[in-house]
């Protein structure tokens, strides 16, 4: 009997590895001569970059780079079991971890750190990259991120641009002469679900700008900031963005990568499939084991567990997705469907606060796990 392990960290709990462990360690009490095939997984948000090495028996590595108020952070990013993939996750460089109520301020922000971590990647060798772009502090469309990798952003008097969103109405030149003529060469997979446009109602600054500190009349300035990068982007290389969808995640960063970089947005979760070849793996799968933190209706949209079901079941279609979950909200129904997920476990095995059940966590789901395990043998008997 084989069973697939392939769940997402249980965010502030456990990471993806540690999930599947616990799994394993209930089931095993079970079934003690079972094949378990581990597959720590992600939707390209926060825990990307662990679950691609643990997944993929890579490393990870740190690196100083400029934060968001331009001050020097270590981030960390992952380099692939294959040598020449590198997993980076924008927030461990340009996040809005580095900021506070007292400091956040999306006119100033920069992503000049992100095109650091692109460039150390491809000193540490690699050929692609993943990059996970949630979780912003910034506001500036990816310009810091574009000056990082070679790009001069000029005002009308030749000066380059200082950092921030705030300073993009400057903009009157675009040089892409002295980028790192590795970026071209490089395919760089942007692992994001937001499809929201640059500019407009439904753009960067309007929806996501008041969580990085922007007022009302900051949103205002950000707003036709962005719309300026984008109409200089589309004069100098030809380059039309500002209705992109995507072109609005991260503060417009998607938008700096599309211009800038030689990528494409997908889905986080399918780049971490294809990565971790799980399809390939659950082919002979006889059970599925995923789960993440928290699911409701809005897991079908690019979330880990509903991912999982639908790779796993297009090769291995008799194979029972069952899904174990910290808290199970509304609308489950729309999840349950014979291409995709077959039964959904809460983790909690008593009434208990926020800090008891994250501090439970690992346990709590080995427990679980185990009496699955024991119904699928109850059944066996049958």
């Amino acid at each position: 009997m084989k069973f697939v392990l392939a769940p997402d960290s249980f965010k502030g709990g456990r990471s993806a590895i540690e999930v599947a462990t616990a799994m394993k360690t209930g089931l095993s009490k079970v079934f003690p001569d079972a094949e378990y095939d581990l597959v720590p997984m992600a939707d390209g948000g926060e825990g990307t970059v662990q679950s691609l090495v643990d997944a993929t028996h890579g490393e990870i590595i740190n690196v100083s780079v400029t934060g968001p108020l331009g001050n020097q952070v270590i981030a960390r990013y992952g380099m692939l079991g294959d040598g020449t993939t590198a997993a980076i996750e924008m927030a461990q460089a340009s996040g809005i971890q580095y900021v506070d109520d007292t400091t956040h301020n999306p006119m100033i922000t920069t992503t000049y750190g992100t095109g650091e971590m692109i460039l150390d990647a491809l000193d540490h060798g690699a050929k692609e990259i993943i990059l996970g772009i949630g979780g912003s502090a910034t506001n500036d469309g990816g310009a810091g991120m574009a000056q990082a990798i070679g790009v001069h952003l000029r005002d009308i008097e030749g000066n380059e641009l200082e950092y921030g969103g705030g300073q993009l109405d400057k903009l009157a030149t675009i040089d892409t002469r002295e980028i790192d003529p590795r970026i071209p060469k490089t395919k760089i997979l942007i692992a994001s679900d937001v499809t929201n446009p640059l500019v407009g109602e439904t753009g960067s600054s309007a929806v996501f700008g008041p969580q990085k500190g922007a007022t009302p009349e900051m949103v205002k300035i950000l707003d036709a900031n962005l719309a300026h990068y984008a109409a200089v982007i589309k004069h100098e290389l030809n380059k039309d963005l500002a209705e992109a969808p995507g072109a609005g995640a991260a503060g417009g960063l998607g938008a700096g990568l599309m211009a800038f970089t030689n990528s494409q947005m997908e889905k986080g979760v399918d780049i971490v499939i294809e990565y971790t070849h799980l399809k390939e793996r659950a082919k002979d799968a006889d059970f599925v084991f995923t789960g993440e933190g928290g699911i409701d209706s809005q897991t079908q949209y690019g979330k880990t567990p509903f991912g999982v079901a639908l790779a796993t079941k297009s090769v291995a279609p008799k194979a029972p997705v069952i899904v174990l979950s910290g808290n199970i909200g509304d609308g489950l129904n729309v999840l349950y469907r014979p291409d995709a997920i077959d039964a959904i476990f809460p983790t909690a095995t008593a009434a208990k606060s926020l800090e008891k059940a994250i501090a439970d966590a690992a346990s709590d789901i080995e427990m679980v796990s185990e009496n699955i395990g024991r119904l699928i043998a109850a059944m066996q008997r049958k």
